[in-house]
């Protein structure tokens, strides 16, 4: 398939405090395709260079070596870096820092307006941004009166509305509550089957089971990467990163030590739940 984001050889220093310190190396020396309409997500604990390589993906971190190509566009290239940002738009963790006007529909109207799109076209696309994100209610309220998951909702909206042909998401789950991370991820689902190629950056592993692949990242190196299945299979490898394992794995690997002979491709929970149900 046809990769939308290139990685060659990434490295990604920065200078740590103090003076005379040597550079840390954030990123060493990465090389990986995104391919066009996948759902890859990227987990690691603190430290492992997960949120550094996402924001190198869309332009706002530059590499110290190597190259990443958006579509072709070397994201070192200024002539292109708008054409880099609205081809791999990017949802950050805290939606408040993505949230600049005072009304809702406003505030999903900033990126076109910014990039010159015409005002009849604007208005399609915030309406159906909106509807994308089940917010279309709520288009003329303030967003300092919404909840986190909705602030969420909208800080996609805004990045859908600038119809990128990928999103970057860089922990969107992380400051919500359960049923907040449940609205999330199933609007990220519905942009991934609408085409969308979808990079999500994370570190709740029921989330990274329901992407098509999975890389996990440890000190600035790709520790593993392949299917859900292939990854989580891969227990001490990924004890040793000082991760958790899904909780269906961890359910299934304790159940197999009593006996239960659990396939090992059931990696999620509701897998699991209808594999012991018909378990005889």
């Amino acid at each position: 398939m046809e990769s939308i984001i290139r990685i060659e050889n990434l490295i990604f220093e920065y200078m740590a405090d103090g003076e005379g310190e040597q550079p840390v190396r954030a990123i060493d020396d990465i090389s990986l395709d995104i391919e066009r309409g996948s759902f890859t997500a990227i987990i690691g604990r603190n430290g492992s260079g997960k949120s550094t390589l996402a924001k190198n993906l869309n332009g706002l971190l530059l590499p110290s070596g190597g190259v990443i190509y958006v579509k072709n566009w070397d994201t070192r290239d200024d002539d292109h870096i708008w054409d880099v940002r609205q081809t791999a738009g990017m949802v950050f963790q805290n939606p408040d820092n993505q949230l600049v006007s005072s009304i809702v529909e406003d505030d999903v109207a900033f990126g076109p307006e910014n990039l010159g799109v015409d005002p009849a076209e604007i208005r399609r696309r915030v309406d159906k941004a909106l509807e994308s994100v089940n917010m279309g209610k709520f288009r003329k309220k303030s967003p300092h009166l919404l909840s986190g998951g909705q602030k969420q909702r909208i800080a996609i909206a805004g990045v859908v509305a600038m119809k990128p042909e990928c999103i970057i998401f860089d922990e969107p789950t992380a400051m919500l509550d359960p049923k907040g991370r449940q609205e999330i991820m199933s609007i990220i689902r519905e942009l991934h089957e609408e085409g969308i190629t979808v990079v999500l950056i994370t570190h709740f592993m029921d989330e990274a089971v329901q992407a098509d692949r999975v890389i996990i990242m440890d000190r600035g190196h790709i520790l593993l990467d392949g299917t859900p299945e292939n990854v989580f299979s891969e227990e001490e490898i990924i004890r040793e990163a000082s991760l958790d394992l899904p909780l269906a794995v961890e359910l299934a690997q304790r159940l197999r030590k009593r006996g239960v002979k659990i396939p090992r491709e059931i990696i999620t929970v509701e897998g699991l739940v209808d594999y012991v149900c018909q378990y005889k």
